[in-house]
């Protein structure tokens, strides 16, 4: 199974529209059980995302590249919404140019460009549900993607959570959801690494 940049385009695409109906509303709520509001959380999408295609353009083998991306202060909801789309659409741009040999800097190993975009899955999806939760929307994400990017992010846990639903089985890989017979995690790390490497 591999995450590819279409993944990242699905992922994107359903927290959008599953957004989009609370663009008129007040994102200075919690989102979710967070610390940040509903528009810090989106900022947060974009900016991370979008450190993500610097990753694999700069190739940094031992730090992030140095830079923070955040929408304006007076954007709408709206519009920080399309910052958090737009951090997206540039990491799918990046991994789609992107040689498959690239490797680069991440706190969970070098990273290739399918970590890259199962990463930035991940944070989009995860994220997006915060939003979602503060919001009062629901948030049911596309069971092919989570598969997918429980498989390239969490290899451990596909044969043990194999009879688990992918979006439930990612929620409890990330300490979001305990599972019955399974208490949630306190403490959790994705595989950055290719899973051959």
């Amino acid at each position: 199974m591999t995450v590819t940049a279409d993944d990242v385009d699905t992922a994107i695409s359903h927290v959008v529209a599953a957004l989009s109906p609370a663009a008129g509303a007040d994102w200075s709520v919690q989102a979710g059980t967070l610390e940040w509001d509903c528009r810090q959380t989106a900022e947060h999408i974009g900016d991370c995302l979008m450190s993500y295609a610097g990753q694999i353009v700069t190739r940094p083998a031992g730090r992030y590249v140095r830079f923070m991306a955040n929408a304006d202060q007076d954007a709408s909801p709206a519009e920080v919404l399309e910052f958090a789309e737009t951090g997206a659409r540039i990491l799918i741009a990046t991994v789609l140019t992107a040689s498959p040999q690239m490797r680069a800097y991440h706190p969970t190993g070098m990273a290739d460009p399918e970590g890259f975009a199962a990463m930035g899955c991940v944070e989009a999806l995860l994220h997006g549900q915060d939003i979602a939760h503060g919001l009062g929307l629901p948030f049911d994400p596309p069971r092919d993607v989570c598969a997918r990017v429980l498989a390239r992010m969490f290899p451990e846990a596909v044969a043990a959570l194999e009879a688990v639903d992918p979006w439930q089985a990612l929620l409890f890989s990330t300490g979001r959801t305990e599972l019955p017979g399974r208490p949630r995690l306190g403490q959790w790390r994705w595989r950055g690494a290719p899973l051959t490497e």
